[in-house]
């Protein structure tokens, strides 16, 4: 399986997006500091995710979350989550 993934920062109130194949795995890398993208951005929190049998059909929807519509969507999607964290870019 393949996941897509939506982690949120509790010190600067800024999401990350990713991919993986294991996901338990890759969070706890995220919470440990092994990742240089979120390692000076936590503590950390998994807010999201989606699974996908078909590794190009993850890889395609990670990277339309990543662009404006679907940076759109996730904000309308998940506005109850976001307000709760004071996610800044409501």
């Amino acid at each position: 399986m393949y996941y897509i993934y939506i982690l949120f920062s509790d010190k600067d109130k800024q999401l990350y997006t990713g991919f993986t194949d294991n996901l338990r795995s890759r969070f706890k890398a995220h919470t440990e500091g092994y990742v240089k993208a979120t390692k000076h951005r936590r503590p950390i929190k998994l807010i999201y995710y989606e699974e996908y049998q078909s590794e190009s059909d993850a890889r395609r929807r990670e990277k339309y979350l990543k662009g404006g519509n679907g940076r759109k969507e996730l904000k309308i999607q998940l506005k109850d989550i976001f307000t709760e964290l004071k996610y800044k870019n409501l």
